[in-house]
């Protein structure tokens, strides 16, 4: 399997660029939007730029020159709102290395089809943003001139409810916040449609990962690393089928290693257990991508490849990248760190949430720790 990855250049309002990639990923999207829409989910075009104006106003003369770019019909105009998008499953985990070059590493596990393959550098606003695109607009992770390093994790969590989809918000994050206090307060106020976890980062150091989900409360926490789940697992098939559980113990004991370095951590997000090769099942890593919000530097990591880009040199480029399926799935995760100790990284089973259903626990011991009990 394979992908076409292209760093597209266009540092200013939305243009010709921008319109060509609208042209080559619509009908895909067009295709998605029409079989997944249900009488529960739907919401019409007045609706969805009402909640636009209401939520992220900023966006409207954007979203109007999209549009007019995009000879939008109804459908379309109703897409770029990113109002109530339908449901969709990643992976990914995202960790942050504190010091003087605070660094945000991520790894974005998702079928190679359904992924757009561009890293765009814009100026639709009033802050340049170098991001890997979402529908159309929107942002998997990105970094805009301020400093600010945004990325995103699914939250593992099938609740549906009003609200945008997260890759819109990010965009809107990166368009018009400056700091992780500006886009902290933006993820409190605008309503998600599904369970995400956002890590952001800024230039002083300062950094915070978001739980949020429809109709609840955003969780603010001080935690440097992220994977697919929130305070309790209400998923655990899913749990069970991309690791989330054994991931989040492999960064937290990774972070905690005296005198782990950027390399250190970003050669360990492309190995197992962070590295993921069911790229037929829709879980394989497409990317690793490393931000540094301090010196504006981006860099992209696949196997055996790296590119490295900044707001002061970006380049434009394709490169195609070819994925080995795993053959069989195996149970065992507790591989060795290779990294500056080379140890093994050991892991311990934390308390269950006693608030969690009685049938999840049971799933929980039989099935996510599997690993973990063979690994101890």
């Amino acid at each position: 399997m394979q992908i076409h990855f292209t760093a597209i250049s266009e540092p200013s309002l939305p243009g010709k660029k921008w319109q060509n990639l609208f042209f080559i990923h619509w009908e895909a999207y067009k295709t998605w939007l029409i079989e997944n829409e249900t009488e529960k989910q739907s919401v019409d075009l007045q609706t969805s730029q009402v909640a636009l104006k209401e939520h992220m106003p900023e966006m409207w003369p954007t979203y109007i020159r999209l549009c007019e770019l995009a000879g939008a019909d109804e459908i379309a105009s109703k897409f770029l709102t990113g109002y109530q998008p339908p449901f969709y499953v990643s992976g990914c985990s995202n960790a942050v290395l504190e010091g003087d070059d605070i660094q945000l590493v991520r790894n974005y596990d998702h079928h190679p089809n359904l992924f757009e393959g561009v890293q765009l550098f814009s100026k639709w606003n009033d802050r340049r943003v170098i991001a890997t695109s979402d529908c159309l607009l929107g942002v998997l992770d990105g970094m805009n001139d301020k400093g600010l390093a945004v990325s995103l994790t699914f939250g593992g969590r099938k609740i549906i409810g009003e609200g945008f989809g997260m890759p819109f918000i990010l965009r809107y994050i990166l368009e018009f916040c400056s700091n992780v206090k500006e886009a902290v307060a933006a993820l409190i106020r605008i309503p998600s449609h599904m369970a995400y976890n956002v890590t952001v980062v800024d230039k002083s150091g300062h950094y915070k990962t978001v739980q949020v989900a429809p109709n609840e409360k955003a969780v603010v926490t001080d935690a440097a690393f992220t994977t697919n789940h929130q305070k309790r697992l209400d998923w655990p098939e899913n749990a069970a089928f991309n690791k989330t559980i054994e991931r989040s113990l492999f960064l937290k004991n990774l972070l905690k290693e005296e005198g782990l370095s950027a390399s250190d951590l970003v050669d360990a997000f492309m190995r197992k257990p962070l590295y993921n090769d069911l790229f037929k099942e829709g879980f394989g890593t497409l990317f690793t991508a490393g931000y540094h919000p301090k010196t504006g530097q981006i860099d992209l990591y696949w196997r055996g490849k790296q590119r490295s880009q900044s707001f002061d040199f970006f380049q434009e480029f394709q490169e195609h990248i070819n994925f080995q399926q795993r053959k069989k799935r195996s149970k065992s995760f507790g591989l060795p760190f290779q990294g500056h100790t080379a140890k093994n990284i050991t892991y311990s089973k934390p308390s269950l949430n006693e608030s969690a259903p009685k049938e999840m626990t049971e799933h929980f011991l039989s099935e996510v720790w599997s690993a973990v009990e063979s690994n101890s």
